[in-house]
């Protein structure tokens, strides 16, 4: 079972600063879906994904590296191997579980890693860490360590295709169905140890290139957008009372949805060309495939997209420097840094 990272071998326990834990969907998944029997492993498999940094299709949904990968980097840990790949056990540094199309409801995209799916393997390193070091330095470990989330944009992406003309009342009980699962498995963290949660709540999903094209004039999906701010407000909320009630828990969100769209709107401030269309499969961004099949623009760089929903590296590197120092208007109500750097 999984080793955790690319390249030199992992820190030792002594070494590790701050482990690092991550739980997402597409957007933070290193692989991990390519080692599931019978899922939809994706087409990250194929060129021209991984194009740009690893030169070769590595199982990442963008060009190059993802945010968790630059994320690592800031707390001085080597790139992301998937929780999943077989190899040597050693996880002092954290471990990364993420599944593309996975959602926080398990009946989002069967066959991914469910939230409720990493959690279960989230334990399963936690026995591995206690049999390793001792029930004392592996709590003092899991209580120093941060918890990454990106999830819940399958979940109403999911909902929004089978219900686009659902009432208030519906979205509303959904959103709160989606948001209760997602505590019940942040207190579960905390019941182990887990005292500092880091979020990256769900983007502008009407504004993705593959939901552009769904219409006629490839304007945004202004409903399924309307779900993700719904989810975003109530995820703010949720966070503040789970730190007034449970002491020690600490949180910070980076507000994705608005660090994204100002990219969309405002590519050239940004440094980019292209705020809409990707950089690979045309206007759908239909990415992935033999070398002559699909359409692939020259520099990924100049794009916030890379394929349909998913951004380049050039974006993700932005958004991970945003996350990590960003100010109070983008990410709060502590930065990533000063998350990490809380004892």
């Amino acid at each position: 079972m999984a080793g955790c990272y690319i390249g030199r071998m992992p820190p030792r326990m002594a070494e590790i600063e701050v482990p690092f834990f991550v739980f997402g969907d597409s957007l933070f998944d290193p692989s991990n879906n390519n080692y599931l029997n019978g899922t939809i492993a994706g087409q990250a498999t194929a060129w021209p994904y991984g194009e740009t940094f690893f030169k070769r299709a590595t199982g990442r949904l963008s060009d190059g590296r993802i945010v968790p990968d630059f994320t690592a980097e800031f707390f001085r840990l080597p790139i992301w191997k998937p929780y999943l790949e077989p190899g040597q056990r050693r996880f002092a540094g954290g471990a990364n579980f993420a599944s593309g199309g996975a959602g926080v409801l398990s009946q989002t995209h069967p066959g991914t890693i469910s939230l409720r799916e990493q959690l279960s393997y989230f334990k399963e390193v936690v026995k591995t860490l206690k049999q390793q070091f001792g029930d004392l330095q592996t709590k003092r470990l899991l209580t120093k360590a941060v918890y990454l989330f990106s999830m819940g944009g399958n979940d109403y992406f999911s909902f929004y295709s089978s219900y686009p003309s659902a009432s208030q009342s519906s979205q509303k009980r959904f959103v709160a169905t989606v948001l209760g699962n997602l505590t019940q498995v942040l207190e579960e963290i905390y019941s182990v140890g887990g005292r500092k949660i880091a979020f990256q709540n769900v983007g502008a999903l009407g504004c993705v290139p593959i939901n552009r094209a769904k219409t006629t004039d490839g304007s945004c999906l202004d409903g399924l957008s309307a779900m993700a701010r719904q989810h975003n407000y109530g995820l703010s909320h949720s966070l503040a009372n789970l730190e007034r009630r449970l002491p020690g828990f600490k949180y910070s969100i980076f507000d994705y949805y608005h660090a994204i769209l100002d990219r969309v709107n405002h590519p050239k401030k940004h440094g980019f060309t292209n705020g809409t269309l990707p950089c690979c499969g045309g206007a759908t961004g239909n990415c992935g495939g033999r070398a002559g099949t699909i359409e692939v623009c020259s520099d990924p760089s100049k794009y916030v997209w890379f394929d349909g929903g998913h951004t380049t590296e050039a974006c993700n590197w932005q958004l991970a420097k945003l996350m990590w120092k960003g100010k109070a208007d983008i990410v709060g109500p502590r930065n990533f840094k000063q998350l990490y750097d809380l004892m």
